[in-house]
């Protein structure tokens, strides 16, 4: 069920990818879509009644595979914020440009960006 509602969330940052006009908001959606995905890896490498991913003295390796939550998901995720923060530094540079240049931030009222 969980998984549906990242699936939603997803959704929501598609429909404001693809439908809205405004640069702000189609900068806001794909950071909707992002943080969707993100969940998604998260709740993939979660476990019930998980322990962290060490090893404590007198464990052994059947019960810590068993019950240790997966570290890889949480080292994606980590990597996946980083390089999403850098993207978004660049798309409001661009749209900082685009408002300097055309005014506005409409994204049908720049005819000039035909290429």
């Amino acid at each position: 069920m969980i998984y549906y509602l990242c699936f939603v969330l997803f959704l929501i940052g598609l429909y404001g990818v693809t439908c809205k006009k405004n640069i702000v908001k189609i900068i806001l959606g794909l950071c909707i879509m992002e943080y969707s995905v993100n969940l998604f890896l998260i709740l993939l490498g979660y476990r019930k009644n998980g322990i962290p991913p060490i090893i404590n003295k007198g464990m052994e390796i059947n019960e810590f595979y068993n019950k240790a939550v997966d570290p890889l998901p949480q080292a994606l995720v980590l990597t996946s914020i980083v390089i999403g923060l850098g993207i978004l530094s660049l798309m409001v540079a661009i749209a900082i440009r685009l408002y300097q240049r055309y005014g506005t931030f409409d994204i049908t009222e720049m005819k000039k960006l035909k290429g």
